[in-house]
């Protein structure tokens, strides 16, 4: 493994128990059917999901291409486990990711962290942010918000990354990468740049 696969590795392994600390540490009612900005997830939902992207990769081939299609089976697959037992998975999947994530480890990264933020955003929590988890959110939200790049220009002012074209909009990393990704709630944490 070289040594930007194996630092990824160990991102993704950090950025995992992050989430399951945070999911972890939910109250019972919260856990069940607490919001998220992913719709009709509750933040064991979101668990459920990114734990299924590791060791339910068949569902993503038997849905031919329809990702929505994936992510609702295997959501629908876990919400029966017991809390404990989803927690106990979770952790499995946290500290021993599979071959597969690891090879993958740049792209899940940045994924896991918008599915991190999903949850905490409603619960008004914040956390620090490591700089490789917020580019990794930031090319996660650049890949899924290229219609948003096509009438934006965004700049981040915690690293100065800009992306887009168009008027522009200024806020943290997390801001910018969250509304690129789809999450119009953090719209309102970016600023039209000054003239």
């Amino acid at each position: 493994m070289t040594r930007t696969a194996g630092s990824a590795v160990r991102a993704l392994r950090t950025e995992r128990l992050a989430f399951l600390a945070t999911v972890a540490s939910l109250d019972e009612e919260v856990f069940e059917s607490g919001p998220t900005l992913c719709a009709g997830w509750a933040p064991r939902d979101v668990l459920a999901h990114v734990v299924g992207i590791d060791d339910q990769l068949g569902h993503y081939l038997r849905a031919g291409g329809n990702v929505g299609r994936a992510n609702a089976r295997i959501v629908a697959a876990q919400r029966t486990l017991p809390r404990t037992e989803l927690l106990r998975r979770a952790r499995d999947w946290a500290e021993r990711p599979r071959w597969t994530a690891r090879l993958a480890a740049g792209f899940l990264l940045g994924d896991l962290a918008v599915h991190h933020h999903d949850v905490l955003f409603p619960l008004g929590r914040s956390r620090e942010i490591p700089e490789a988890v917020r580019r990794a959110m930031l090319r996660e939200g650049t890949i899924l918000g290229i219609r948003r790049l096509r009438h934006h220009r965004v700049v981040s002012t915690d690293l100065g990354v800009a992306r887009g074209r168009g008027p522009v909009l200024t806020g943290s990393t997390e801001a910018i990468a969250m509304w690129l990704a789809g999450r119009d709630a953090y719209r309102r944490h970016l600023q039209p740049a000054e003239l």
